[in-house]
């Protein structure tokens, strides 16, 4: 593995050749401006008495785009600028120490990388570089996590505690609305939750390359931190519409389990990170999913002669390991899990 991008981006002009995209999958130089469609939700009104109506406005944002933001969700504003700059401040640690996490090993449960976990295979690199590791249960991988900044285990720590939270309460709210009972989605199916922290350096060429291609989450939701810099767009009917970052929001999109336990009422909608030449731009990408031995399968509440399953059971991490062979093409991730035609 090279550099990270972080640590050397400065010394580019122009974007290095390995960098360069084929044309038909660069963001291009025609800026894309934000879709006020996109909904923004707010949560504290399912406290007010309005349960329903938020319930109603999550399911069909999640049928329509995949992809909405909530406001007023509970967790500090303090909490969530503290995060960030703690998120920040990992990528501007010393080279020789962003060196140490540094790891191309899938099974490393806590690791730093340039690009993508197959950098040396893949044709052309991504303008990013990315911290990963598990966050849930918080005491079986807290220890292992960075011990740089000094206040990085504890302020991740917690915050991980508040996102476990509000993860539980947008479940429980996607399942009032699918008809589910009360709890359903308080076992395995949430069992694990893992932080993808991606730092994007400014480009000299955004128009060139892409910081995240095209893609759809395989868990169950994502719950994504963003700074104040925008770079997520979405995909919807053949056309890419960008997305504000909001100050004080989180943006939630449905992931494949979410979309095959609501028998594909939900849709998990493709989205990829875009660039840009002024500024840098850190997320916190927290991804709500089964655990690895957890069953998957549309639920039965929601199915029935009338509607039946479009999707077998199976389990969640044969679906991530056919999903990393599969990464950028949506219908076959999916088709090779429908259940057979009667």
């Amino acid at each position: 593995m090279d550099k990270l991008i972080t640590s050397c981006w400065s010394n580019f002009q122009s974007v290095p050749e390995n960098y360069i995209f084929p044309p038909e999958s660069r963001p291009g130089n025609f800026k894309i401006p934000f879709n006020s469609s996109i909904p923004v939700i707010d949560l504290s009104e399912a406290q007010k008495g309005d349960r329903t109506n938020i319930i109603q406005k999550m399911i069909k944002a999640s049928e329509e785009f995949g992809f909405f933001q909530i406001i007023n969700h509970g967790v500090p504003v303090n909490q969530m600028k503290e995060t960030m700059n703690v998120f920040k401040e990992v990528f501007h640690m010393p080279d020789e120490y962003k060196k140490s996490l540094c790891s191309n090993d899938p099974s490393k449960p806590c690791k730093m990388f340039t690009s993508s976990i197959n950098y040396d295979s893949e044709k052309v690199h991504l303008w990013r570089d990315n911290l990963r590791h598990q966050c849930y249960p918080l005491e079986q991988w807290q220890h292992i996590w960075p011990e740089n900044p000094p206040r990085y285990r504890e302020c991740v720590g917690d915050f991980s505690t508040e996102v476990k939270k509000l993860g539980s309460r947008i479940m429980n709210l996607f399942g009032e609305g699918l008809g589910l009972e009360y709890g359903y989605f308080d076992n395995d199916l949430t069992g694990s939750i893992l932080l993808s922290v991606n730092h994007y350096p400014p480009c000299p060429e955004p128009n060139l390359t892409l910081g995240i291609t095209k893609h759809s989450d395989p868990n169950l939701i994502t719950i994504l931190l963003q700074d104040d810099v925008s770079g997520l767009q979405v995909f919807k009917d053949g056309e890419w519409i960008a997305v504000e970052a909001l100050p004080h929001a989180f943006v939630i999109n449905v992931g494949y389990q979410l979309q095959i336990i609501s028998n594909g009422k939900l849709k998990s909608a493709e989205h990829r990170a875009v660039t840009n030449s002024s500024h840098a731009r850190t997320t916190g990408a927290f991804f709500v999913a089964p655990s690895d031995d957890c069953y998957v399968e549309p639920a039965q509440a929601i199915t029935d002669e009338h509607n039946p399953p479009i999707f077998k059971s199976f389990k969640y991490k044969d679906f991530n390991s056919h999903y990393f062979n599969k990464y950028a093409d949506t219908d076959v991730v999916l088709k090779s899990f429908e259940a057979p035609k009667n």
